[in-house]
């Protein structure tokens, strides 16, 4: 984290935890004619005024008609209007298809992927489509629970991926397979669905399908930026937190940045002996 750097950008990121319905969109990933999870969101969040300059990044990615409980997507703005009511007009014009539950707001410029440390799924299979007893599928759990070599579970373009090694950990609970892991070939929990349910090594449909949970690493979590309440200074419009509160955004009127900071960083050198390393803004 550079401090300087944070220092003359106006620009946090922002983490949204959305769900969504599956069957209402056609993929996950923005493609021309195709309803998107990422182009509504994008497209819904540009009509509210809440921009950004690049892509969006995810916590992970779903495949078409695969649902989400709790997926995050990431980008970096310079938004910095009331973010609770920007959510609450979201939701209204989402049609029910598409939801943003909450908000973090962090640091800007994160390669997003890197900051998740594993993610959950569910699948909840038609009981009377599966085909093992329930002793049998328990085994089987088991017996693929572990780190290995995944890639007869995979389609053929994970088999072309460099990496095939993953860590997962299967578990039968009267929901369906849940399934946990830092990262997921293409298609895995899928075709290990079907092998533990019917037997065969093939691609069960996404639509029983749902990401459950995401898993930040400890590092993101020291990264998320909080509202400090229990400190106030003269001059300073509000103060943020970053992580556990080691350091410190301080907001100030624009144009009185010179004069907070002090002739040769006199007034700032004090604070930061005070309160650690402090980051300050014009708002």
């Amino acid at each position: 984290m550079n401090i300087r750097v944070l220092e003359k950008s106006s620009k946090n990121g922002f983490m949204f935890y959305i769900s969504y319905n599956g069957k209402k969109f056609n993929c996950f990933d923005e493609m021309e004619g195709k309803i998107s999870v990422k182009g509504e969101f994008r497209k819904i969040m540009h009509s509210l005024g809440f921009t950004w300059a690049k892509g969006i990044q995810q916590a992970g990615r779903t495949d078409a008609k695969v649902s989400a409980k709790e997926n995050i997507l990431y980008v970096s703005s310079n938004y910095s209007g009331d973010i609770y009511k920007l959510i609450e007009e979201f939701n209204k014009n989402s049609g029910n298809k598409l939801k943003i539950n909450r908000v973090e707001k962090t640091i800007a410029g994160l390669v997003f992927p890197d900051m998740i440390e594993g993610r959950q799924y569910l699948y909840n299979y038609p009981i009377q489509k599966i085909k093992r007893d329930k002793q049998e599928i328990e085994g089987l759990c088991t017996k693929l629970s572990g780190k290995y070599d995944v890639s007869e579970f995979t389609d053929t373009k994970g088999k072309m991926l460099q990496e095939h090694i993953r860590e997962v950990e299967v578990k039968f609970t009267d929901e369906g397979l849940r399934f946990r892991g830092n990262s997921f070939m293409p298609k895995q929990v899928r075709i290990m669905s079907g092998y533990i349910f019917t037997g065969e090594k093939t691609a069960l449909p996404g639509e029983y399908l749902t990401l459950e949970k995401i898993i930040l690493t400890p590092k993101m979590k020291e990264l998320i930026i909080t509202e400090e309440t229990e400190m106030c200074k003269e001059g300073v419009l509000k103060i943020e937190k970053i992580g556990n509160g080691t350091t410190y955004i301080f907001y100030i009127p624009k144009g009185k940045k010179g004069e907070f900071i002090g002739k040769n960083g006199k007034n700032i050198k004090g604070l930061r002996k005070k309160y650690g390393e402090i980051i300050v803004r014009e708002l």
